[in-house]
């Protein structure tokens, strides 16, 4: 018992510093990501919202199929440390473009390296108890934005220095050295004890988890790409120089309280924490919508980050305990292919809206689908 418990605790340290180093390779790009695609190459916002929502739909693909495959081969190890090294040659490809259709196939490479998130986070719920798992994706997440914030402040000193293309080409180094610590220090369950894999199909999944995949769906329709929030800011007078700043200003905020989040679930439950998350988003469109001065849309970046402290570790751990035991990665994946296959249409949308029906108009169709999936989710019922 005592070796299980030390090999678990290992296996958390270990992925706690793979997803630190892999938010520090990613978030030294995203803060500028925004710009470089806009003003570097030249593409208007439907262009980005296409990039940022093409991203996301592939994540989703990758994720459920990765989850499937892993459930039917049980095997995690080779998906995480695989997806872990896409990431970083698509950071040398994003430094090679030139002209913005370059940016797609290296898009497709960095998102289909979401493979790794469903195999990982089901091996992270088979090595924790239903009293620590909340806090443990807390823990995990809160890795991630530390990583994320020690990434914008290295994006913020070396761009003056370096320029776009030789900063993205660093930020490749962190997520290589995260594959060579998943593939040489994670020690995986041959997987004998499991049940034989016969696929999955709707009947295995319980009402409640189809309802929760339903509302989280219709929440991610209007939650569009973080980039907006950053050209919006732009828009409103914000100095180049200072919007990685507002990113730091969220990332911090959601590493700072993911984990008081995590801790949270574990003692009110998850719907509660999560009915907080969708305030949260709500609480930042009304404010984009009604404050336009400058001084105030740091706090908004702040409120920002709490509902992303609030929303990624619940999410996870819900789908986890509403997921059948040995459909659990499959089950992951399938959430996250919902998630992602919204998130397309969504920054196309929001994109179309702002070239046409103004920059406010995306807020005011998040507000009306948030307000939906916060009723919804009253009617899931945990455990």
């Amino acid at each position: 018992m005592k070796e299980g418990e030390g090999q678990a605790k290992k296996t958390v340290r270990v992925f706690a510093a793979a997803s630190f180093l892999n938010d520090l390779g990613s978030d030294i790009i995203y803060p500028v990501w925004p710009l470089f695609v806009t003003e570097i190459l030249k593409a208007n916002m439907a262009v980005l919202g296409f990039l940022d929502g093409l991203g996301e739909a592939l994540v989703s693909l990758s994720q459920a199929a990765s989850g499937y495959a892993s459930d039917r081969i049980r095997r995690r190890k080779i998906f995480i440390w695989t997806g872990y090294l896409c990431g970083s040659l698509s950071r040398v490809g994003y430094a090679l473009s030139s002209l913005w259709p370059h940016l797609i196939p290296f898009r497709v490479l960095d998102r289909v390296g979401k493979i790794r998130s469903a195999p990982r986070d089901a091996l992270i719920a088979d090595a924790t108890t239903e009293e620590n798992r909340g806090r443990t994706f807390g823990l995990l997440r809160t890795m991630d934005n530390l990583g994320a914030v020690c990434g914008i402040v290295l994006c913020i000193a070396l761009l003056p220095l370096l320029g776009y293309r030789l900063l993205f080409a660093l930020a490749a180094l962190p997520s290589l050295v995260g594959a060579l610590l998943i593939l040489l220090m994670i020690r995986e369950d041959k997987g004998s004890d499991r049940k034989i894999f016969k696929g999955l199909s709707l009947r295995d999944i319980g009402p409640n988890l189809r309802l929760y995949m339903l509302l989280s769906g219709i929440f991610a329709l209007g939650a569009f790409s973080y980039s907006f929030l950053l050209i919006y800011a732009k828009r409103f007078g914000f100095k180049t120089a200072f919007i990685p700043v507002l990113y730091l200003t969220f990332t911090a905020t959601a590493s700072l309280l993911s984990l008081p989040f995590g801790r949270l679930s574990d003692r009110i439950g998850r719907k509660r924490v999560l009915i907080l998350a969708f305030l949260f988003w709500a609480a930042v469109c009304a404010g984009l919508l009604t404050v336009h001065r400058l001084v105030f849309l740091p706090l908004i970046f702040v409120l920002y980050g709490a509902h992303k402290a609030a929303l990624d570790p619940v999410q996870k751990t819900l789908v986890c305990e509403l997921s059948p035991l040995s459909f659990r990665a499959s089950c992951l994946g399938g959430f996250q292919m919902v998630i992602g296959l919204c998130a397309l249409p969504a920054s196309l949308l929001a994109g179309w809206l702002w070239e046409h029906a103004g920059l406010f108009a995306p807020f005011y169709l998040s507000l009306g689908l948030t307000a939906v999936a916060s009723l919804l989710l009253l009617f899931v019922k945990e455990g």
